[in-house]
């Protein structure tokens, strides 16, 4: 790989900025201080130093993002900002979402730019739990829960009918609860609660998986998922 290719990932930087980070001899490769722009390193084995400190490649990014309303699930668009907005440091990666919430929906999304990764938290096949916290307009009952329990017949983003998978539904107060589906249609939560007669006014997902939203992300926020988190989510969806 390219110095400045590997210093503008490593360091989030732009190319361009890499390489006046190059320039001033700020960056050595195996303890030797490399000036030129088109050297070429071994990501995984040369040791190379910015401003004396060592920098890595990372190959793939796995991102937990606490996402704000106002926010589209979309790497790019016209009228809103993005969620991929949100990730200053790691623009020179080519992110995406392993899964989406509506604009005006909080909560947890896994940014990454692993394909195969993605599509295996997303793919019908795995049923990866996905938990959310609902309010509603209206009152909750038990009969809402065998509903939820026995399938709904609602209509998917291209106005296909179809039955979802069991899911469940657990009453927190008479209009708030948990939802957790096994699968992820279009707006699926909010069309399963319309369903049973309550339009939802708050939706924010919690969990994928055995990955929980991280208490200590503000709204907006992200962090790298730790290696445990990484195992335990490909394990998933093996």
């Amino acid at each position: 790989m390219r110095l400045d290719k590997f210093v503008s990932h490593a360091l989030g930087k732009t190319r361009s900025e890499a390489r006046d980070i190059i320039k001033q001899g700020l960056i050595t490769v195996n303890q030797t201080i490399m000036r030129k722009n088109d050297w070429t390193v071994d990501e995984y084995h040369d040791a190379i130093l910015f401003q004396d400190k060592p920098i890595l490649f990372k190959n793939y990014l796995y991102l937990m993002l606490n996402k704000p309303m106002g926010y589209l699930s979309a790497t790019k668009d016209a009228k809103y900002p993005t969620v991929i907005d949100l990730i200053k440091e790691y623009q020179n990666y080519d992110l995406f979402m392993a899964g989406r919430l509506d604009l005006d929906s909080e909560g947890l999304m896994i940014i990454t730019n692993d394909g195969k990764f993605a599509h295996g938290l997303t793919s019908p096949r795995h049923q990866v739990p996905k938990k959310y916290y609902v309010k509603a307009d209206e009152a909750f009952s038990e009969a809402d829960v065998l509903a939820f329990q026995e399938g709904l017949f609602i209509y998917d983003g291209h106005q296909k009918r179809f039955k979802t998978q069991p899911a469940v539904l657990e009453i927190i107060s008479s209009q708030e609860a948990f939802v957790t589906i096994f699968e992820g249609k279009y707006h699926q939560v909010k069309k399963m609660c319309m369903k049973v007669g309550k339009n939802v006014t708050y939706l924010k997902r919690l969990a994928m998986g055995e990955l929980e939203l991280d208490p200590n992300l503000k709204t907006g926020e992200y962090r790298l998922l730790s290696v445990e988190e990484i195992d335990h989510l490909k394990e998933t969806v093996k």
